[in-house]
This record gives C-alpha cells, sequence and structure tokens, in this order.
C-alpha cells in the first residue's frame, strides 16, 4: 500500500504562528516574516491535496495535529511546523472520495498531537465519527481484515489513534498497531540500510508496518539549503535511488506492507508500490496450479 508522509503540508499558513511542535527558539525567530516563508519550504512535504492523492493510489495517511493555543473553542488543525488546513475540511474531502469510490478503503494514522487536553480530543474523536459514521472499521485482528471482509462490512476507513482515549471507542485502533519506525537521516544509504534493518526485525503477526522512505534534513542541512527547500535539497536527488529499493520489494507478511514518501508525485511513487501486488497475484496463482 502506497502511503504519503505528512499527508496534510501540501497547505500550511505561513501567516499564522508557528505551531507548538517547534522549540521555543524557532517560535521566536518566526516572528519575521521571512522566517516563516522558509519554514514553508521545510515544512511541505506534498503538492498534491486529499483529493489528488486518492487518485493517485495514496490510501495511507500519515496525520499531526493541533488546537491553535489561544484560539476560542476546540477546532483542530493538521500541522508541521505551521498549520495547515482544520482536520474537519480533510475528513470531508477525504469522505467525498469515499462516497464516490465505495470499494476503497483507506488508513488514517493520527500520529502526533500538539496543544490537545482530553476536551480537544473528543472534539476530534467526534468530528472523525460524524465525517465516516458506519464506514469505520472496529478493532479487529489484524489478520482478518482484508478486503473482502471490509467489502462484506461495507467498511471503508481504519483509524489509527496514538493517545490511551482510543480505548473508549472501538473505532480507534491503537497506534502500536501501525508501526513506522524512522531513520531519521539525511544519508540515503544509511536511510536503505534502516528500511533493510527494520523490515527484517518487523513483528510477523499482530500489526500492520510502514516502511518511512524519507530523508529529514538536520538543522545544518536546512542552514545551508536555506531558500532550496527540502524537496530541491534532499527530495529530487534522492528519490530515484529511494524508488529502486521500492522496485526490488515483496509485499506480504515477510515483506513491505506500507511504504511513504514525500512528494509522491514527482516519480511514479505510488504506481511502483501498487504494482508490487502483482507478486502477491502471481503466487496466489501458482499456489492454486500446483
Amino acid at each position: 500500500m502506497m502511503g504519503s508522509h505528512d499527508s496534510f503540508s501540501y497547505w500550511v499558513d505561513e501567516k499564522s504562528p508557528v505551531g507548538p511542535d517547534q522549540a521555543t527558539a524557532i517560535k521566536r525567530l518566526a516572528r519575521l516574516s521571512l522566517v516563516r516563508r522558509i519554514m514553508k519550504k521545510w515544512s511541505v512535504t506534498q503538492n498534491l491535496t486529499f483529493k489528488e492523492q486518492l487518485e493517485g493510489g495514496i490510501r495511507y495517511f500519515d496525520l499531526r495535529v493541533s488546537s491553535k493555543p489561544g484560539e476560542i473553542g476546540q477546532e483542530i488543525y493538521f500541522i508541521h511546523g505551521l498549520f495547515g488546513i482544520k482536520v474537519w475540511d480533510g475528513l470531508k474531502e477525504i469522505n467525498t472520495f469515499l462516497e464516490q469510490h465505495p470499494k476503497e478503503v483507506i488508513f488514517l494514522d493520527f500520529n502526533h498531537f500538539y496543544a490537545m487536553d482530553d476536551g480537544h480530543h473528543h472534539f476530534l474523536i467526534n468530528r472523525i465519527h460524524s465525517a465516516f459514521e458506519s464506514k469505520l472499521c472496529a478493532v479487529e485482528c489484524v489478520e482478518y481484515v482484508t478486503l473482502q471482509y471490509m467489502w462484506e462490512k461495507k467498511h471503508q476507513v481504519l483509524i489509527f489513534y496514538h493517545h490511551p482515549l482510543y480505548q473508549e471507542y472501538p473505532f480507534l485502533w491503537p497506534g502500536n498497531k501501525m508501526p513506522a519506525p524512522w531513520a531519521n537521516t539525511t544519508n540515503v544509504h544509511k536511510l536503505l540500510q534502516f528500511l533493510e534493518t527494520t523490515l527484517e526485525e518487523r513483528s510477523r503477526y499482530g500489526t500492520f508496518h510502514v516502511s518511512q522512505a524519507i530523508l529529514t534534513p538536520r538543522v545544518k542541512t536546512i542552514a545551508r539549503h536555506l531558500v532550496r527547500g527540502l524537496k530541491n535539497t534532499l527530495v529530487h536527488r534522492n528519490l530515484p535511488m529511494i524508488l529502486n529499493w521500492v522496485k526490488e520489494q515483496k509485499p506480504g507478511v515477510m515483506g513491505v506492507n506500507i511504504i511513504t514518501s514525500d512528494f509522491v508525485e514527482l516519480v511514479d511513487f505510488a504506481a511502483t508500490v501498487i504494482a508490487l501486488n502483482d507478486l502477491l497475484l502471481e503466487e496466489d496463482e501458482s499456489t492454486s496450479k500446483s
């Protein structure tokens, strides 16, 4: 399955205050509009909207959310350094796609929360339920959740919620069912070695698994390439090598499960990942013939 990293970051508001996911020193610097413009170049990891990502084959979405400190009410926004769109608007956009494509299944992974108390969480969870209602798949053994199972139940959405409150809602899957080990490197060779190692260590049963095929800029990387941004500094140059690694993978229990990347439209990333599923079909056909 193909996923996008910081899926919502195609639009962030450089006029808004810097988000609570940033260090105090960055918040002080970002009082300058020039700094916020530079931050935007490093905060945006996708060019495509949710609708465009869905139409391109993305089915796993990596989500970070936050309240806006000082704002009246409990509205929740997507966030990556700067604030993005309201979560509610994103959920409605995704649901519109699902209404039009009743056999499609998506994974929404809410894995980072900022400036949120229990009241904010309940507000967000109620928004999630309002958006998808009967499309939500309740927690099950991972092995049971096949496409056939989802179609029979008329479910289309799995929500992973990395906060203890998941226990109060049957449609929230615990975050530990969606491990996503992070290489935290700017070196593509170290990244590929990390992806290999974590696949080898992957728990064989009981969870999904995200291979994060992403390079992460360090402070000195940003300092050296201030105006170029993430795409022009790290992604353009290294994405072909990452794509070659993807082409060599096999899907299934002993292989890759979900693969995420930045700027998924720059190469045929989604098509390459989706094509790996053909290997599973070939295995099924050879097994049935033998």
